[in-house]
């Protein structure tokens, strides 16, 4: 009895939106890899080259990139919930291009409508900070990522599955419909929301007046950084550069893998479930740790665990990658769980949307330029060649953090 009430005491902030956005993450992870396990083959499937991949990457995250300012202003004046709930059904419909699209070309325009759709992910942060305690910021993005990796777990194995019985090219576009039934049901599980934002203004929404509103969104999104403390900006300039190393190798690993490492394609799924069952099992001791030591020393040990994944990567073997994804899944709990609380400290309420919009926006360039390069590095120059730069670009992040960032002295509701 006094257990079972120290577990409903430790965790009685998941209701409410919480609880909401919960159910939809886990329906969404639940499928949401399937199709993208073996991604870059199926773009191959479809005529695509390294390079075609790295273009569709660029593609990605540029359209991304061009909706988070609007996107973080629109959830900052208008409010959080509309714009989550109407594009998550945007974004499960776009899945259906994926599925039946004849060639890679194809491929880039459902790139670019479910992206573009994805305005609304500067409002799901927003709408995430505004709905957990600030006690509890710790364990609460941990506990997100405890249940919505111990549903993603499913997704490899089924990618796997599907590619013994179908193929590269049918077991990925089953993926799809399978990710669209299930984006759908989750769409209608968020009508549920309630707005968190006490002032939004609630007038019908026309969007030639919201895309006029697009210039201002950009200002004040920039403009936003004069008034967050100096740790929050070299906290976004480490992300950046972190993102930017990832991006460089994240579609080519598992080329690399199948093709230079004699991973096999099925091998290559229950890696990727070995990573999210790490990453599973880790998410809740992040939490922990971040709310009782503070978030500045796990960020640093995030960064600490993942600098020997890239060099060693391109050098690995099956045991050497199942101990690199370990240390990346434990890499990525302490990363997710210490940078959402550290950015919920020092950001208030009211400026959250623009934040995160700047934020992505930024990252989303980044990340896009990253995925070009790598694939331009991989086709042109050494298909290890992303990851040795991107091994370069996180020792500059471990410096950074060392150097310039510092436990918040305050914490904003």
């Amino acid at each position: 009895m006094g257990l079972r009430y120290k577990i409903r005491q430790e965790f009685s902030f998941i209701r409410g939106n919480l609880g909401v956005l919960i159910a939809s993450w886990i329906l969404m992870n639940l499928v949401g890899g399937i199709p993208y396990t073996y991604f870059s083959l199926y773009v191959e499937e479809l005529g695509g080259t390294p390079f075609i991949i790295g273009i569709i990457n660029f593609m990605s995250f540029a359209a991304l990139a061009s909706v988070q300012f609007l996107g973080g202003y629109l959830a900052d004046v208008y409010g959080r919930r509309w714009l989550i709930v109407s594009m998550t059904f945007g974004v499960a419909l776009s899945n259906l291009i994926f599925a039946f699209a004849p060639s890679w070309e194809y491929v880039i325009i459902a790139v670019l409508i479910q992206n573009l759709c994805l305005i609304y992910q500067p409002a799901l942060s927003a709408i995430t900070a505004d709905s957990i305690p600030p006690e509890k910021r710790g364990i609460g993005f941990s506990l997100i990522t405890f249940l919505s990796n111990t549903a993603s777990l499913a997704s490899p194995l089924i990618a796997g599955m599907l590619f013994l019985y179908y193929g590269t090219l049918k077991g990925v576009q089953i993926g799809f419909i399978l990710v669209t039934v299930f984006y759908f049901i989750a769409a209608i599980i968020r009508v549920k929301l309630k707005e968190t934002l006490a002032d939004a203004k609630t007038q019908r929404k026309e969007w030639k007046e919201l895309l006029r509103a697009y210039p201002q969104a950009v200002r004040e999104g920039f403009a936003v950084w004069r008034l967050l403390p100096r740790s929050m900006l070299f906290l976004f300039i480490i992300n950046i550069i972190g993102s930017f190393s990832y991006a460089l190798m994240d579609a080519y690993l598992v080329l690399y893998a199948t093709k230079y490492l004699g991973v096999k394609e099925f091998e290559w799924a229950i890696l990727m479930a070995w990573l999210t069952a790490v990453m599973i099992f880790s998410s809740l001791p992040s939490g922990k740790l971040v709310d009782k030591y503070g978030r500045a020393k796990p960020l640093l040990a995030s960064w600490l665990l993942y600098v020997p994944f890239p060099i060693l990567f391109i050098y690995g073997n099956l045991p050497i990658l199942y101990s690199l994804f370990f240390l990346w899944g434990v890499s990525n709990s302490l990363f997710m769980a210490s940078y959402s609380a550290i950015e919920a400290d020092l950001v208030p309420r009211e400026l959250r949307g623009k934040e995160v919009g700047c934020s992505q926006f930024v990252t989303y360039i980044l990340m896009a330029l990253g995925g070009l390069t790598g694939g331009f590095l991989y086709e042109n120059v050494s298909p290890a060649y992303p990851f040795l730069v991107a091994f370069q670009l996180v020792i500059v992040c471990v410096i950074l953090q060392v150097l310039f960032v510092k436990e918040p002295s305050k914490r904003h509701a």
